[in-house]
């Protein structure tokens, strides 16, 4: 299992919940027994396998913002790329699943986890995938860039059963995740217990291994907790592994 990071996404790039000082800390510091990979940058020809020129052009136009987007589309390809080898998890920022082709809002600017399952696509090392969201929030901009797209499907988690159910059902080449933990008891959500992280990460784990030989990855979308960030993606990471 690794973890792909980079110190750069320590640093406070704007001024929301997911940019904010101590949230990067609260989840590193909770793995440090899993093996780190740095994080590359992404280039601009894979994030427009997703995005419009004009809406890349306006990520660019502020430049810290626009470094770390980069640096995290480019975790997610890394992650994504290892999944063949082994199970990767992306921490990484800022997220992306509120990023459609033209348009971003909700913390968001590029559409990391998209962008890693379009270059998978596109250098032919899948035909198909399923992309599952626990994030408290519908994933509009993942929906919206596959949405003519037979290739990929988007599940929106709404529990645990839901998401087995989903997985059953499909076929794919992997399985990436856009892990949010915002829906957690002590966070925006007021739902979920830190167990059932790892219930989420151990069905992602059953369904790769039993209809794409094992390949899942997953990047960090939300999460704002820092009392409880941490714990939790710790029990997805280790039911994922």
């Amino acid at each position: 299992m690794k973890i792909v990071f980079d110190p750069r996404f320590y640093e406070v790039y704007t001024y929301d919940p997911a940019a904010e000082s101590g949230r990067m800390e609260a989840i590193v510091s909770e793995l440090t027994d899993f093996e780190f990979v740095d994080a590359e940058m992404a280039r601009e020809k894979d994030v427009l396998l997703v995005h419009t020129q004009v809406h890349y052009e306006y990520v660019k136009s502020m430049p810290k913002v626009y470094e770390l987007a980069m640096l995290a589309a480019g975790g997610a390809i890394k992650a994504a790329k290892i999944s063949f080898e082994e199970p990767a998890f992306a921490a990484i920022r800022p997220p992306g699943h509120h990023a459609s082709p033209d348009s971003c809002w909700g913390f968001c600017y590029f559409n990391i986890v998209a962008i890693a399952i379009r270059r998978l696509i596109e250098d032919g090392l899948i035909e198909k995938a399923v992309i599952i969201d626990f994030d408290l929030h519908f994933g509009d901009g993942t929906a919206n860039t596959f949405k003519n797209d037979s290739k990929v499907a988007y599940f929106h988690m709404q529990s645990v059963k839901s998401l087995a159910e989903f997985l059953a059902k499909k076929d794919y080449d992997i399985i990436a995740v856009s892990a949010g933990f915002d829906r957690h008891k002590d966070d925006w959500g007021g739902m979920l217990e830190t167990e059932d992280y790892k219930k989420i990460g151990k069905i992602v784990k059953k369904y790769a291994e039993k209809k794409c030989n094992g390949r899942r990855f997953a990047v960090l979308e939300g999460g704002y907790n820092h009392k409880v960030l941490g714990k939790n993606v710790r029990a997805f990471v280790k039911g994922l592994m």
